[in-house]
């Protein structure tokens, strides 16, 4: 059990990274089964875009779902199903064969880790975390087709990038900045990483569409 002046300081620190995390925008609430939000879809931003005459088979969709705490952002890569669509399967998860998931998250389902992430670097993993390969939890999407090209440096990067990111801290790198870092390789601006997720994924969108 942490000590008691332990303890203290850590809620002084979430309160401060959740302050920081929320945005000037009114009833920014993280909700437990949060519907899918209306505005996400596919996008084709003019930093991406590939010529009309190339094949577009394959996807990245930047994403924030709910949690018990402020939530999550993450990213999903692969190739669309037939209908040119994300590849879900009758119970609303993403097929495994056809998709990859990444993103920053303690290395942990205990919630001491989580808590200590708020004041010093913690181990991380980059991986997928509990809920977010299920369609019910999304919170906000942003959807952008690839060329098969543009797929292979993407998903290249992104490896690269898992690889070279051991550790999680709440303030100074967390699971936007890592989403960040692969929005930036590909031309996109970004918000400032202590945004809510859902509010963080919703002005990366915005802010280059």
């Amino acid at each position: 059990m942490l000590p008691s002046f332990f303890r203290l300081a850590a809620a002084a620190l979430l309160s401060l990274a959740v302050a920081g995390c929320t945005s000037t925008a009114s009833g920014n609430k993280v909700m437990a089964n949060a519907p899918v939000s209306s505005s996400a879809g596919l996008m084709q931003p003019a930093a991406f875009a590939p010529t009309p005459t190339e094949a577009t088979p394959y996807f990245i969709s930047f994403r924030a779902r709910n949690a018990l705490s402020y939530g999550h952002t993450f990213v999903v890569f692969g190739k669309f199903d037939a209908n040119g669509q994300v590849p879900y399967d009758a119970t609303g998860t993403l097929v495994p064969s056809m998709t990859e998931v990444a993103g920053l998250h303690p290395a942990s389902t205990s919630n001491v880790p989580y808590m200590i992430g708020h004041i010093l670097p913690v181990p991380s993993e980059t991986g997928a975390s509990d809920g977010d390969t299920e369609k019910a939890y999304l919170l906000a999407e942003w959807t952008i087709p690839l060329t098969a090209t543009q797929y292979s440096a993407i998903s290249a990067y992104i490896h690269d990038l898992q690889d070279r990111s051991p550790v999680w801290n709440a303030v100074t790198y967390n699971c936007s900045s890592f989403v960040g870092d692969i929005a930036r390789h590909m031309g996109f601006k970004t918000p400032s990483p202590l945004h809510l997720p859902e509010t963080y994924i919703t002005d990366l969108r915005e802010m280059n569409t």
